[in-house]
């Protein structure tokens, strides 16, 4: 089954699971504005599939200022796009037992790219695909470590927590729209988030986790599919084990709130 967005946004475009859902998104039919800071990488992109498949955006999503203006853009050049896939994200080592060895600047750039930075995008994008005729969405790229923390990275799995009871919320409110809301849960994944120039504690941090190929081929079926929720891998583990009862209480909030 092919994805059923035909002109899609993807944050993160320059490595790892951005680069290869946007090469499984163009090599499946669907034309990609690939978005993300090393424009080397994506001059490699259209060089290999060509302007009529995809257009490449050099922006840095942790400017949050600058995204109003960016999205104006976005629609202004490609007034068809229909979804917007929020991949982009960074992982810092953070120990609190060790409190001088806590750097502030780059705790507040972990939850401004992770967190800050999706809502931003949401926000800008939203007011364009309520307007447009015919369905629409944004797909967030959260982690299996919103649902279930891990000690050496505690404010990345805040970020992604956050994100995830955000991603509730706007599918709630969404839900009468044209609108759609998806949410993609990966574990670990063999890609450069691990590296030891991002995290020098980490050794031989690209063997982490999952194969990206695996990965992708699994994560692509169930965006396919259409689900709205897709955990991967050793996430489904966290998602069958927690999510049906937070999202049964979930809907028992939002009725008892609602006085229904």
């Amino acid at each position: 089954m092919p994805f059923p967005y035909k002109k899609v946004l993807v944050t993160g475009a320059t490595s790892g699971i951005g680069e290869a859902l946007t090469r499984r998104l163009v090599e499946d039919g669907s034309f990609v504005i690939a978005v993300g800071r090393r424009k080397e990488n994506l001059d490699k992109l259209v060089q290999e599939y060509g302007r009529d498949k995809i257009d490449a955006v050099s922006f840095d999503v942790s400017n949050l200022e600058a995204i109003p203006q960016f999205a104006t853009k976005i629609i202004d050049t490609h007034p068809d796009v229909d979804c917007v896939v929020l991949n982009a994200g960074v992982q810092r080592r953070s120990d609190f037992s060790e409190p001088e060895s806590i750097d502030m600047a780059v705790l507040e750039l972990e939850f401004r790219t992770n967190y800050l930075s999706p809502l931003t995008m949401t926000k800008a994008f939203l007011p364009y695909f309520q307007k447009k005729e015919g369905k629409s969405a944004f797909v967030y790229v959260t982690s299996g470590l919103a649902l279930v923390p891990i000690l050496r990275c505690p404010n990345y799995c805040a970020t992604k927590a956050a994100l995830h009871q955000f991603i509730l919320c706007l599918r709630e409110s969404l839900k009468s729209s044209n609108v759609k809301v998806v949410e993609v849960f990966p574990p670990a994944v063999q890609t450069e988030l691990h590296d030891e120039k991002h995290q020098p504690d980490i050794k031989n941090g690209r063997s982490w986790g999952m194969p990206l190929a695996e990965f992708t081929d699994e994560a692509y079926a169930g965006l396919a599919s259409g689900s709205e929720q897709v955990p991967v891998g050793h996430a489904k583990k966290m998602f069958d084990g927690l999510e049906p009862k937070r999202q049964e209480l979930f809907q028992y909030m939002v009725k008892a709130s609602s006085g229904t």
